[in-house]
């Protein structure tokens, strides 16, 4: 293959690398995956492919806000050419329970996972072409023109909710309330802005407001807003 070695191992182990989603939110009852657990599952394929990972942190001030810069450096064993990616996260102003210190490291966790989410190619969004995707733009379907079986309301509304119905809405990763509850605790734990969450959602989804996006659209915002915020802060830093 021509082009660097370097090149050729990276698209080796983007092409290999499983790392799943072994954490879950226990509020917002959606799994995630940590820094850690790609670290874990990157380091065989980087011994099998001659490859040292190196992480680092710079702190920088973008207008008034510190950010944690995040820097994964590829380097191939026998060739020295190596290979960089940067991500940013934001320091929030405050944070309840925890130290300056904790907040630093919170948000060098961050600016690391998705540093190496873009060096390693790994996607958090359903492939639209999957059966796991269309089995749940189904349900959803279903779930809009007929309610649930027993056509019960979901969200409020008059009829009262047995235990096992609403059992199954707190568990339906699509249910409006269950949503809006995750990006409320997104919007908090990412120390986002009111302002930079409008600029997101006009930017990936055309929208004034979160209230305007759709279920699929409002669960990929809650699955992927640490990114957007990443790459709306590297376009204004750019």
């Amino acid at each position: 293959m021509e082009g660097k070695a370097i090149n050729a191992a990276l698209m080796a182990v983007q092409r290999d690398l499983k790392a799943p989603k072994s954490n879950t939110n226990s509020f917002g009852k959606y799994r995630y995956r940590s820094c850690e657990d790609i670290l874990e599952a990157v380091k065989p394929l980087l011994n099998e492919n001659g490859l040292v990972l190196l992480l680092g942190d710079t702190i920088e001030q973008i207008g008034t806000r510190y950010y944690v810069k995040a820097t994964a450096t590829l380097i191939d064993v026998a060739t020295g050419d190596t290979i960089t990616n940067t991500a940013l996260a934001r320091e929030p102003e405050e944070k309840k329970g925890s130290d300056a210190s904790q907040v630093t490291g919170a948000a060098s966790s961050y600016a690391r996972k998705y540093c190496l989410n873009g060096l390693f190619a790994i996607d958090d969004t359903k492939d639209p072409d999957t059966d796991e995707y269309r089995r749940e733009s189904q349900n959803r379907a279903g779930a809009s023109g007929n309610g649930n079986a027993n056509n019960v309301p979901r969200n409020g509304g008059n009829t009262p909710q047995t235990g096992a119905q609403a059992a199954k809405t707190a568990n339906d990763p699509y249910d409006r309330k269950h949503l809006n509850a995750r990006l409320m605790e997104e919007f908090q734990r990412t120390g986002a802005s009111s302002a930079e969450m409008t600029a997101v959602i006009k930017a990936k989804y055309g929208k004034d407001s979160a209230k305007a996006l759709s279920e699929l659209d409002l669960k990929d915002l809650c699955d992927n807003l640490e990114t957007y915020l990443a790459e709306l802060m590297q376009k204004q830093a750019g």
